[in-house]
C-alpha cells in the first residue's frame, strides 16, 4: 500500500512544483499525480513558509513569460489547419479549412493571452486609458498626501450624516 499524497514541507517537493509552474503546468494538473501534495496542502504551505512563497510567485512570473512562448508556437502551428477533401470513390478532390482546428487555435491562443495578462498586467494585460470628463486627454490625478485624503474622507462621512434620512 502507498504512503499516500506528501503533506510535509520539504524543498526538492516545493522545486518540483515550482519548475513545472514556470513550464507552464497548472496547479491543478501537477497536485492531480498521486506523488504531489493536494492543492489546499500546497496552499498552506505557500501561507507557512515565505521562502516558498517566494519561489512559487517567481515560478508564476516565468509562467507568463512560458505561456507567451507558446501563444507564437500555437499561431505558428499550421499542421491541422487543412483538410483533405475526397469523393465518394475515396479521390482526393482537394483541401478545405478545417473550422474546428482553427476555432481551437483561437480559443487556447485568447486562453494563455487572459492567463499572461492576470500573471503580468503591467507587462500583457489591457492597457486602460481614462479621459476627463471632457472626454479628452488623460485624467489628472493630485496626489495631496495621506493627512488631505483622510481630512476629505471625513467631512465627507460626516456630511453623510447631516443628510435626512
Amino acid at each position: 500500500m502507498g504512503a499516500g499524497r506528501p503533506t510535509d514541507y520539504n524543498q526538492d517537493l516545493s522545486d518540483k512544483i515550482c519548475e513545472r509552474i514556470a513550464d507552464g503546468e497548472s496547479l491543478r494538473t501537477i497536485c492531480s499525480d498521486d506523488d504531489m501534495p493536494n492543492k489546499a496542502t500546497v496552499f498552506r504551505w505557500l501561507a507557512k513558509f515565505p521562502a516558498f512563497s517566494d519561489q512559487y510567485a517567481r515560478a508564476r512570473d516565468t509562467q507568463a513569460e512560458t505561456i507567451v512562448d507558446e501563444i507564437l508556437n500555437i499561431a505558428d502551428d499550421g499542421t491541422n489547419d487543412w483538410m483533405e477533401r475526397r469523393n465518394g470513390d475515396g479521390e482526393n478532390i482537394g483541401w478545405q479549412e478545417n473550422g474546428e482546428a482553427l476555432r481551437r487555435s483561437v480559443l487556447r491562443i485568447d486562453a494563455r493571452k487572459w492567463m499572461a495578462g492576470k500573471l503580468k498586467p503591467k507587462k500583457y494585460g489591457d492597457k486602460v486609458q481614462h479621459t476627463g470628463a471632457d472626454g479628452e486627454g488623460p485624467v489628472q490625478i493630485e496626489d495631496k498626501g495621506a493627512y488631505d485624503m483622510a481630512r476629505r474622507v471625513a467631512l465627507l462621512l460626516a456630511g453623510a450624516n447631516d443628510k435626512p434620512a
